[in-house]
């Protein structure tokens, strides 16, 4: 489980929004936080409103304003400002994450824009390309105080082996803050294919359905395996844990589904293919990310 978990911060109301489910973790699991903040070269003047902080003084007094503000004394929590400016502050927390050797990073996104182009295409792009480090993503509030939870945690499965990890990573969570486990498998139908396999879908019909409905089957299989396993073993009898298989296009059904079970926290592992455009471009996960409102953890696939 996690025990060290690195928070960068930018000086910004929106950024601010990580530290509730900062705190929360590492409350669950014994973790310490190390408050981060990269002084920017060429910075502009203010940020999402309000002062860039530019000087190692005044970061410094930032980050332990935070530290006394949003976390109780008993929380281990350290300040770390990376003074010597640098020009792509996405980069250095991308590099901090071997000096510091975090087991998560919690960040927040600051609207759609960031989310796309900083978010994908710097940090988790280079953090789960490496395959090393969880990146918990979270939205800031519409309104009111930013809050987070965990009593329902949403891991979709695809059946590949080196996603296992992702449901792993969740089991773990769900045992530490007592949360219920829902897995969900989508196996697309003849109309939600892409690529080769839509045209596939086009030539041979009647043998693409045979083989839909041989993956559901195989799905139901597949999540039937990990409920027995979950809720059945004496190791762990208080995990509650539920499973169901859905059809149609993969990243909306995922999506609607975070929304329908209120989900408190989406799990997905992913592999950044060292860096691929493509793969943030197309990938089911990258869909997923786009457009979930709900708090999502990017597990590395191993």
């Amino acid at each position: 489980m996690f025990k060290h978990i690195l928070v960068p911060l930018d000086g910004s109301a929106p950024a601010e929004a990580a530290l509730p489910a900062a705190a929360f973790l590492a409350a669950r699991c014994g973790a310490r936080i190390t408050l981060l903040h990269i002084i920017e070269r060429d910075a502009p003047a203010s940020i999402h409103g309000a002062r860039h902080l530019s000087q190692p003084a005044e970061a410094t007094a930032y980050l332990d304003e935070i530290r006394c503000r949003a976390f109780p004394e008993s929380a281990q929590v350290a300040c770390h400002v990376h003074e010597a400016a640098m020009a792509d502050v996405a980069q250095g927390v991308v590099a901090h994450e071997s000096e510091l050797a975090p087991d998560l990073i919690v960040m927040c996104a600051h609207g759609r824009r960031d989310l796309h182009e900083k978010i994908f295409g710097r940090i988790a792009q280079q953090v789960v390309g490496l395959g090393r480090v969880p990146v918990l993503l979270l939205r800031p509030p519409q309104a009111g105080p930013a809050q987070f939870a965990c009593r329902t945690i949403l891991v979709p499965e695809d059946g590949q082996p080196e996603h296992e990890i992702g449901l792993q990573l969740a089991t773990d969570l769900a045992r530490a803050t007592g949360a219920k486990l829902e897995l969900l498998f989508v196996v697309p139908t003849a109309a939600t294919l892409s690529g080769s396999d839509a045209v596939s879908s086009q030539l041979l019909p009647s043998a693409t359905r045979i083989m839909l409905d041989l993956a559901e089957r195989g799905a139901r299989e597949h999540l039937h395996q990990h409920l027995t396993a979950l809720v059945g073993g004496a190791a762990s009898p208080a995990l509650r844990a539920a499973a169901q298989v859905l059809r149609g296009d993969p990243a909306r059904e995922v999506v609607a589904a975070a929304e329908k079970l209120d989900a408190d926290l989406v799990v997905l592992a992913t592999h950044g293919k060292a860096g691929s455009e493509a793969f943030w471009s197309g990938s089911v996960a990258a869909k997923i990310i786009r457009d979930c409102a709900r708090p999502l953890l990017l597990v590395p696939a191993q």
